[in-house]
């Protein structure tokens, strides 16, 4: 169990890791590096969910978990979009796709336009924690 202080510190950090890897993944698309620049949109959205759900108290083991507890404490709630549930699912099929499967590498077009909408999110987040 952690104390409100070490929460609050931990709350920070993950949201400052998931702007750090939002950069990261914009570094990656200028160099055309696609498939990276997935696995680093899909972690940067990851951190900023984590940083959400340790905000709120709620626990999550896995990857899985951290998605299926924002679908269940955010997105059922109203407090994020389907459509949010839906890009998270989406990059964390991306990430797994672009590690695990053979003769798979994303392109600038499936990768481009998901730049802004991870920013959006993380920035969302960012909000919902800092009015709580």
């Amino acid at each position: 169990m952690l104390t409100e202080d070490e929460r609050k510190a931990l709350v920070t950090y993950r949201l400052e890791k998931a702007g750090e890897t939002l950069v990261e993944a914009k570094d990656c698309g200028t160099m055309n590096h696609w498939t990276l620049a997935a696995n680093r949109l899909y972690y940067a959205a990851y951190y900023a969910s984590s940083a959400l759900l340790i905000q709120n108290e709620i626990a999550a083991k896995s990857h899985e978990g951290v998605i299926g507890m924002i679908g269940q404490n955010f997105v059922l709630t109203g407090i994020l979009s389907k459509d949010e549930a839906k890009l998270l699912a989406r990059l964390q099929n991306m990430r797994k796709t672009g590690d695990y499967d053979d003769f798979i590498e994303w392109q600038q077009e499936d990768v481009e336009t998901l730049f802004e909408k991870v920013e959006e999110y993380i920035n969302k987040i960012k909000t919902l924690v800092e009015s709580k």
